[in-house]
């Protein structure tokens, strides 16, 4: 039986990684915001 999380690098990267978030202006929020660190 396999289990239900199927990890793959490239899905997970343009779902969460930092050109989705730079689309999404997550990231103009968090700037202005103030943060030191915006994604790691």
């Amino acid at each position: 039986m396999v289990g239900t999380y199927q990890p793959n690098k490239r899905k997970r990267a343009k779902k969460h990684g930092f050109r989705a978030r730079k689309e999404s202006n997550v990231l103009k929020k968090r700037r202005q915001k103030g943060r030191k660190v915006l994604s790691k």
